[in-house]
């Protein structure tokens, strides 16, 4: 079996805002690496609030109660697929981020069963000076990325660096967070 990645540019979305709209799912598991030796500091960086999660909502008269899940997401579905991070604060991060440090998450969508198949889904966005916390992510719907119907377990890793500057060669951290349930269905009804 054949594993592709789709691309997709970063969505442009406040932390705020995401913080209110998101449902929750607990038990994630996460950790990251990062490689510094204490010049300007130590550099390093936590995942959070990994989130795969259905936008349809309510739509009358047929479409699912607003009660309902946000998990079980229509093949034709817009779904918010994305995580948090969070850089700490020393002079070495500082530098790194201003530099304009690719963040890229590969989010892996594990299909369960004989039906539901594999695929992965790659966002990228630069760092800015003095952010040191970002959603990366992206909305979506799964027939873009070739998800079946069927149940999915959703996870990400994350690859931080390398600048883009002839200063800037090296990867600076690595991460993962996992994972979160999906279920996409073929729905009756749709947009």
């Amino acid at each position: 079996m054949s594993i592709s990645a789709v691309e997709k540019p970063a969505e442009q979305v406040s932390l705020e805002a995401l913080k209110a709209a998101l449902p929750a799912q607990d038990q994630l598991v996460s950790d990251s690496e990062t490689y510094s030796r204490e010049v300007l500091g130590e550099a390093y960086f936590e995942l959070f609030n990994l989130t795969a999660v259905g936008l349809r909502g309510d739509i009358p008269p047929f479409g699912p109660a607003p009660d309902q899940s946000a998990h079980i997401v229509d093949t034709d579905e817009t779904m918010r697929v994305g995580l948090m991070m969070r850089f700490n604060r020393s002079p070495l991060t500082a530098l790194l981020l201003c530099l304009g440090i690719d963040i890229t998450v590969d989010f892996q969508f594990e299909g369960l069963g004989g039906i539901a198949v594999e695929k992965d889904l790659q966002v990228t966005t630069k760092s800015n000076e003095g952010q040191f916390a970002y959603w990366v992510g992206t909305k979506i719907s799964p027939q873009e990325i070739g998800l079946n119907p069927g149940y999915y377990l959703v996870s990400a890793t994350t690859k931080i660096g390398p600048v883009t500057h002839k200063c800037g060669q090296y990867v600076f951290g690595y991460g993962y967070i996992g994972e979160r349930r999906l279920q996409v269905a073929d729905q009756p009804f749709s947009d």
